[in-house]
């Protein structure tokens, strides 16, 4: 990282491949670049729910795990080496239980709907899930450290519980309550 992005366009990976934090290159296509890539991906979705109406402490929440994913990337870019810590995890897991406590218990699944930044939400929890998958079978091949691992974990459950707050906050009063998916169990029963 010693030129720290001065010169964007700098053609060495017209060959396929790309360097890593630790100064090697290796294919684009490598278990180490897709597990970035779905990272990278985290991080812009997390910006896009940036740009909706969010309650201040949910908005502040977001910053945070944006830098933290972006320390999580790093250490990916640097086979061996440490960024996240495992402190990083246990913010999760507090604001997992702060927010959380707040909500009533689920009866039944819900589907990734209500509000804009709800939704939004959901398809980073998704997002999440694919960058733990990609992390997973990075470790199957390289060391990882755990706190990547766990980290991804806890986030996807987190953005799962900030989009249901999101939707009683309903800042964009188009929600207010999450959307149940109509089992057909349910269907029957009210038959």
């Amino acid at each position: 990282m010693a030129n720290r992005l001065t010169q964007i366009a700098t053609r060495t990976g017209d060959d396929g491949t790309t360097g890593l934090g630790d100064g090697q290159r290796v294919p684009k296509d490598h278990l180490r670049i897709q597990a970035l890539g779905d990272v990278d991906e985290l991080n812009s979705q997390l910006g896009v729910l940036l740009a909706e109406p969010l309650p201040d402490d949910v908005r502040s929440l977001v910053v945070v795990i944006q830098h933290e994913l972006f320390n999580l990337g790093g250490e990916l870019s640097m086979p061996g080496f440490e960024l996240l810590k495992a402190d990083a995890v246990l913010r999760l897991d507090e604001a997992l239980a702060h927010y959380n406590a707040s909500l009533p218990r689920l009866k039944e699944f819900i589907l990734p709907a209500g509000t804009r930044s709800a939704a939004i939400a959901h398809v980073c929890r998704t997002v999440a899930r694919r960058a733990e998958r990609a992390v997973v079978a990075l470790a199957a091949h390289d060391a990882v450290n755990a706190p990547p691992r766990q980290y991804l974990n806890r986030l996807s459950d987190l953005l799962f519980v900030l989009a249901r707050v999101l939707n009683r906050a309903n800042l964009d009063g188009l929600g207010g309550d999450d959307v149940y998916w109509q089992s057909e169990r349910l269907k029957r029963q009210a038959d």
